[in-house]
């Protein structure tokens, strides 16, 4: 925490200062907080939030009262704050008669940060579960310290009638709540409700009939039935099911059309997902955070859930209830868990309102239970995954977005970045801050395109930002750059193109606090700087300068996105590196037109790939793990999973040239008769020996690790244990995949201005 204190001269006995205080300040009782310690200090004043989502704070008194004052505030903030400056100035305005909590200015000193979504807190669980209490199964109960914030705001500052709270007024009991400076809970809180007053739950068939009774408990006893509902939660609707029936969970892949990407679980308590996968202390706390994300944990070999939920793999996403509603939900079915799935058609944004659910999801679910406070920002539930003990976001949604990440400098002016294309995300940038929208999704999709510009037009108003650049992938089909020529027409301001794979190693360098390294890129293709397909990238840079030292070796890429479609396609180009493209086409088990068709098309093909993707996708293809791509990575991701509990044997992948020659894994691929999970370890952890090998040729102090295949856990153990004590790092705040581009974009103009 930063604090900037002026010095002043007053000479009065009566000492005057004013406080901005910024960090997580709106939406987190700080308010009330203030007010409470001002009472008990003696201070006279106010307190008030400003449009930047700071709070200002004017306190009067004597030394003894003001030092107090100071005492009471640093050591007893609340617990969902996140004081992260604090400037303290002389305050030449008149003597003030007591301490009040002052109505929102449209004013602003210091930017602050827009609260996240929290889960529900124990004391409003308490309360719902105690019948005693008039919020007694409540199912939208929360208080200062829980509940959602990020995904009802329609702007700033977080006061009730800019939220979508607006439409509930307080009853009279939690208006004297609200009221009430010793209800350190609800006093001046912003979100707070009761059955009285706030919003109702409805349960409905997609044709508008609603069914009459207690909703929760009608939709448990459905759920029992084999029904499939959708669910309107905090920031979208989910798909739930019964996860323990392999009927209904193909019923739900054959009426979705997924029929392999798994399915997220929620549980009731960590305890009860213990009861189908291993946990370790530091995943079970994340599980148990006031975020409270998807976990991907190891499943037990004799877990009841359907083998159709996550099939292939040995991970599945938990997550634990973040509403009453959910654990209301949760304790009317069988093993209080629940298949909860975002409700969405494949690539599409999930639904965020009960029209979408009747147009898109209409024969999908056959109810939804939903309730009438409107979702006005769409979060998706975040996603984490440990490799080891090292944390990795894979979404980054609910319970973190959009908190910002503050830069080591300053940039010369306001600025947008635009990211990537797939699992895409973007980010408004000024002064030391990047601010990421949350998850978007795959932005080649008009829709989450749309969704993109909505978000990062929310965060320009809320900062009143206007940006001077705009910062986009090389590449120049992605859609995201639709975009930029919008904003080009609307602001005098620049477009500055950033290489994917130098934004993922700036992601990481941006994350740490660093403008120079070598650095390693792992993923599946992004636009390179001689117009091939690069994806498997060692690179060493100072500032916005770099050099491209090494690269998996280049295999013919024709076609382009079709061979991430067809893993045996690409099985046999890479084993037409070392054998005739027929006994390539026929080991990889391509039949005679297939082969013909990727003669021609080897002959006139100009683009080549450095790709770990395609790399990966191909040895899933030869071991039969996986041959067919139907969502985004799954031959690679099942690759790893079929690693499970085997051996490293044997497999030299040479550092030729500036070239990582995995030509030579073919080779012994050809020659090996182990078993598949010893093969797939050996592979994976032996393309992270051969990375470390050739990073180490550059004698770095720290290896930067980055791009969508680096939360692959047998190649970063490969990395770490053969970089000779090297440290290797990861993001922390962002993904390694393309949901941390935006970031790597904005470090790149921040470098460049100081060049």
């Amino acid at each position: 925490m930063l604090i900037i204190l002026s010095s002043t001269n007053i000479q009065s006995n009566v000492k005057s200062f004013r406080l901005t205080a910024s960090g997580i300040v709106q939406g987190v009782g700080f308010r009330p907080f203030v007010f409470r310690i001002a009472l008990k200090s003696g201070v006279r004043g106010f307190v008030r939030n400003l449009s930047g989502s700071e709070v200002e704070i004017v306190i009067q008194g004597n030394s003894e009262n003001i030092s107090r004052f100071f005492s009471l505030f640093f050591l007893n903030l609340p617990p969902m704050s996140r004081l992260e400056q604090v400037t303290i100035t002389p305050f030449d305005g008149e003597i003030l008669e007591n301490f009040k909590i002052l109505k929102s200015e449209v004013i602003r000193y210091e930017a602050s940060q827009i609260p996240p979504d929290f889960s529900v807190c124990s004391d409003c669980m308490r309360e719902v579960l105690d019948s005693r209490n008039r919020r007694y199964r409540y199912p939208f109960n929360s208080c200062v310290n829980c509940g959602p914030r990020f995904s009802m705001m329609m702007k700033v500052p977080y006061d009730r009638e800019n939220t979508a709270m607006s439409k509930f007024p307080l009853c009279d009991e939690c208006a004297q709540e609200y009221s009430d400076p010793d209800n350190e809970r609800r006093f001046d809180a912003q979100g707070i409700s009761c059955p009285k007053c706030g919003p109702r739950l409805y349960l409905e068939d997609l044709y508008g009939n609603r069914l009459d009774g207690d909703p929760i408990a009608l939709t448990g006893k459905l759920l029992a039935e084999g029904k499939i509902i959708a669910i309107k939660g905090i920031g979208g609707f989910h798909i739930a099911c019964d996860p323990f029936n392999d009927d209904i969970v193909l019923m739900l892949r054959a009426r979705k059309g997924r029929p392999s990407k798994p399915f997220a679980i929620m549980s009731i308590s960590s305890d009860v997902i213990s009861n189908f996968a291993e946990m370790s202390p530091v995943e079970r706390d994340i599980l148990e955070s006031p975020e409270r994300p998807i976990v991907l944990l190891r499943k037990r070999e004799d877990s009841p859930i359907s083998r159709y939920v996550s099939p292939g793999l040995d991970r599945e996403g938990f997550f634990l209830y973040y509403t009453p509603l959910h654990y209301m939900l949760l304790s009317e079915v069988k093993g209080n868990t629940l298949i909860m799935t975002s409700a969405n058609k494949h690539g599409y944004p999930m639904c965020v309102t009960e029209s979408c659910v009747k147009e898109k999801l209409n024969g999908i679910v056959d109810y939804l239970l939903y309730h009438d406070r409107d979702i006005v920002n769409r979060v998706d539930d975040s996603v984490i995954k440990f490799t080891g003990d090292r944390f990795h976001i894979l979404r980054r949604g609910r319970g973190y977005a959009p908190l910002w990440i503050r830069m080591k400098g300053k940039f010369k002016g306001p600025a947008i970045a635009l990211g990537a294309e797939l699992q895409n995300a973007g980010a408004v940038m000024f002064d030391d801050k990047v601010i990421l929208t949350q998850y978007v999704g795959d932005t080649d999709r008009l829709e989450n395109l749309r969704e993109m510009e909505k978000m990062l037009n929310f965060l320009m108003d809320t900062y009143n930002v206007r940006p001077r650049a705009v910062l986009v992938d090389k590449n120049p089909s992605y859609q995201s750059r639709q975009i930029a020529q919008k904003m080009l027409e609307k602001f005098p301001m620049e477009m500055v193109e950033v290489q994917h794979h130098f934004a993922h190693v700036l992601s990481v360098a941006a994350d740490h606090g660093l403008d120079e390294g070598v650095a390693i890129a792992i993923d599946g293709v992004g636009y390179g700087d001689d117009g091939n397909a690069w994806g498997g990238e060692i690179l060493r840079f100072a500032g916005d300068e770099y050099e491209r030292a090494y690269h998996l070796k280049y295999v013919p890429y024709p076609g382009g996105d079709v061979n991430a479609l067809k893993p045996r396609r690409m099985l046999a180009i890479f084993l037409s590196q070392i054998m005739s493209l027929e006994e390539a086409g026929k080991t990889a088990g391509l039949n005679e037109n297939e082969i013909a068709m990727l003669r021609s098309s080897l002959r006139v093909n100009r683009i080549y790939t450095s790709s770990t993707g395609r790399f990966l996708d191909s040895v899933s293809a030869f071991l039969g793990v996986c041959d067919q791509r139907r969502y985004e990575g799954e031959p690679a991701i099942m690759l790893e999973a079929s690693a499970r509990g085997g051996r490293l044997l044997d497999l030299n992948i040479p550092v030729v040239g500036n070239e990582i020659d995995t030509s030579e894994a073919f080779r012994w691929l050809l020659s090996e008769q182990g078993k598949v999970n010893d093969i797939a370890l050996t592979v994976q952890y032996r393309l992270g020996e051969a990375l470390a090998k050739a990073a180490l040729k550059l004698n770095p102090q720290l290896i930067l690790f980055s791009g969508g295949a680096a939360v692959n856990e047998y190649i970063l153990k490969g990395l770490k244990e053969n970089s000779e004590g090297i440290e290797v790092i990861t993001p922390r705040r962002v993904p390694s995949n393309d949901g941390g581009i935006a970031l790597g974009q904005a470090h790149y103009l921040l470098l460049s201005q100081q060049s």
